[in-house]
């Protein structure tokens, strides 16, 4: 497969703030991984019906967009790219600790977790949902 590296819109593909890039750049250095990618993506569960994942990933699979923002790969599967399109990711530190955030256009509510989101307002599919992260 033929990897494209897009340049990402607000409408099709995932953005980084500099405090995210900053941050991704250096857990890729922490770990060996310069050339990898933050994969991003989304599955069911959590309080509001999905739930964000983040992970550092030196493949691209059949089907995956590639982004790159800030001299950051981003990869996004092919089933998460509709829920995640022109979402940016941030980096918030604060008194608890630091950690990444999604800003995602598309949600139409989020859990106070800041973890989960819902699209459209419907019950989260398959009865997930019962709790905060």
């Amino acid at each position: 497969m033929q990897e494209e590296t897009l340049t990402p819109t607000p409408a099709r593909g995932m953005t980084m703030t500099a405090a995210a890039a900053k941050k991704a750049s250096e857990l890729l250095l922490a770990n060996n991984k310069e050339n990898a990618a933050i994969r991003v993506f989304v599955k069911s569960g959590g309080c509001s019906g999905y739930s964000y994942g983040m992970a550092i990933d030196d493949r691209t699979l059949e089907g995956d967009s590639l982004f790159e923002d800030r001299g950051v790969k981003i990869v996004v599967d092919k089933m998460s790219l509709p829920l995640l399109a022109g979402s940016e990711i941030d980096y918030i530190e604060n008194m608890m600790g630091g950690g990444f955030s999604v800003n995602n256009p598309n949600a139409t509510s989020a859990c106070g977790c800041g973890h989960s989101f819902r699209t459209d307002g419907k019950a989260a599919p398959d009865g997930q949902g019962a709790s905060c992260h």
